[in-house]
């Protein structure tokens, strides 16, 4: 693992408190705001800003707290609730696979501009080498493109072939509950410029529920 910079660091030459950046950033991720809400929010703490510091805060931040939670959240379950979505990135719609275990955790996440077998066998290697191990259950919905990229995988040795693949869609509510949760806290934000805009928020809006819900219990 690459060594985390120090909080000094990170904030070093900044005109704003940490404290200040910290705060907006994480509402921005975790509730329904836009730049321009939060700008009302800090003028009513008499701190004037302007939208474009706050999205570059955001922009500049979001990755270091996933890779914080990363190095200290707690590890997935092996299985796996898998499911697509779409999110708008540059104008355009664009397939959001996700995964989650049983619990609920974020396993990972991939944009794509297909959905199809190609793309599911990616989201799935991606899927692995982030949790460093194959799931022991994939459930899907009945999308054939996915079943067949887990079919081809396991006949492949991508996959175990002691894995079980099953379809069900009252244990994927999970997910499809959970996609609900991520498009609300992403539709303020208008549309992303690019997919690795797209990635940092939806990484970040993941983080910040993971660790409200790890607290809560």
């Amino acid at each position: 693992m690459s060594k985390l910079s120090s909080i000094e660091e990170l904030f070093a030459g900044r005109h704003f408190d940490r404290e200040v950046i910290i705060l907006c950033v994480r509402w921005y991720l975790r509730y329904k705001l836009s730049f321009r809400d939060l700008v009302e929010m800090m003028a009513e703490r008499v701190l004037s800003l302007a939208h474009t510091t706050i999205m570059r805060w955001v922009r500049r931040y979001a990755s270091e707290f996933v890779k914080r939670w990363n190095r200290f959240g707690r590890s997935c379950g092996r299985s796996w609730r898998v499911d697509e979505t779409y999110i708008k990135v540059r104008g355009q719609w664009v397939y959001l696979y996700r995964a989650v275990d049983k619990a609920g955790q974020t396993i990972d996440f991939r944009l794509s501009w297909t959905r199809d077998v190609a793309a599911a066998k990616a989201f799935f290697k991606k899927a692995i080498r982030h949790e460093g191990r194959p799931p022991h259950t994939i459930t899907l919905d009945g999308y054939a493109a996915s079943h067949r990229a887990v079919r081809e995988m396991r006949d492949d040795g991508l996959l175990p072939r002691r894995m079980k693949l099953r379809s069900s869609r009252y244990l994927n509510n999970l997910i499809e509950q959970d996609h609900r949760g991520i498009k609300s806290r992403t539709r303020p934000m208008l549309g992303f410029k690019s997919f690795a805009s797209a990635a940092n928020a939806i990484a970040a809006s993941n983080f910040f529920v993971a660790s409200t819900n790890a607290s809560s219990h």
